[in-house]
């Protein structure tokens, strides 16, 4: 008899199984997260819808935050549609707003266009954010106190920035982002939650996945969030991701995602996972790995040893001319 195949979406919370399930890889009791309320929507009965809600989540939380700083906050600096320094460039309707303390000296603030309501990007006091590209023409922006945004990088909204986070140079988010504290960045993200310490700190893409508290991303670690085949077809005709779990066949109803990480666990250098991938907390893989689509850990190692096991052919290196 085929597996069944039930659609993911279609499912009542109680009836997703605990592999697609926040508590199987996150652990907020341990190390709350500012945005578990992410988990708790109505419209949200897995990880993975998740993350499909990431967008309408981080576009309603910008918009009640902001709008209650306006009302509580003093000392707010207000700045609507002009350079906040000689030095920026601008183009049309924004909003900035800066606590006392805070530092913004943009390169770039690219606004709304065509008679569209602009959006606002809040700094509160002690972040920096100088010489960086800011886009607030696809929604609002936030800034944790504490945060260091780099010369060099480029943020488009919605995006969310927790506390004492360090974004460095060349970084990219390019909306949909939420980070919590103390975050560190310099690849492109997109569509993406990292919870507190999670670290995506060398050049590499992230998109459409969550990452839990202290993950970690090697040099040029990757999650593919497209497959290989799915490229080549028309973008209506592309398949979605199915996983298996037990006996059922799961529909995630959409060709996209990357991976879904458990607190504490680790992606090494050059290392890449295939779409629909799902590691449980403290796994571990090492440099140099295609992790297939499907389920690992909790507390295990994925190892890719061609050294030590005759993957690797050597031969004597001939005199040179």
């Amino acid at each position: 008899m085929a597996d069944q195949v039930l659609i993911l979406k279609d499912l009542k919370p109680q009836d997703v199984p605990d592999d697609l399930k926040p508590g199987t890889y996150f652990d907020f009791e341990a190390h709350p997260f500012a945005h578990e309320a992410l988990f708790s929507r109505p419209d949200v009965n897995s990880v993975y819808g998740a993350i499909l809600a990431i967008g309408a989540y981080a576009e309603q939380w910008l918009e009640e935050t902001i709008d209650r700083k306006k009302s509580d906050q003093q000392g707010l600096q207000a700045l609507s549609g002009s350079a906040p320094n000689e030095q920026c460039h601008t183009v049309g309707e924004f909003e900035v707003l800066l606590e006392p303390g805070a530092t913004f000296e943009p390169a770039h603030v690219m606004g709304s266009t065509g008679g569209k309501p602009g959006h606002c990007i809040y700094v509160e006091s002690g972040a920096s954010v100088i010489g960086s590209d800011v886009y607030l023409d696809g929604g609002s922006i936030y800034i944790g106190s504490g945060t260091t945004v780099e010369t060099g990088v480029g943020i488009k909204g919605p995006t969310i920035i927790g506390e004492d986070c360090e974004i460095r140079q060349g970084a990219y988010l390019r909306g949909n982002c939420i980070l919590g504290r103390g975050c560190t960045i310099r690849g492109e993200l997109k569509n993406v939650v990292m919870m507190d310490k999670g670290t995506f700190p060398h050049p590499s893409y992230l998109g459409d996945s969550l990452c839990g508290y202290m993950t970690h991303f090697g040099n040029q670690g990757t999650a593919a969030n497209l497959g290989i085949y799915e490229g080549v077809r028309q973008p209506d005709k592309r398949k979605s991701i199915k996983v298996r779990i037990g006996g059922n066949t799961y529909d995630l109803g959409t060709p996209k995602m990357g991976v879904c990480m458990g607190d504490f666990t680790q992606v090494g250098c050059n290392s890449v996972t295939d779409p629909g991938t799902f590691l449980k907390p403290y796994t571990i893989v090492y440099a140099l790995s295609r992790v297939n689509k499907g389920f690992y850990g909790p507390n295990v190692v994925l190892k890719n040893k061609p050294m030590e096991h005759g993957v690797i052919e050597r031969a004597p290196l001939k005199p040179l001319d």
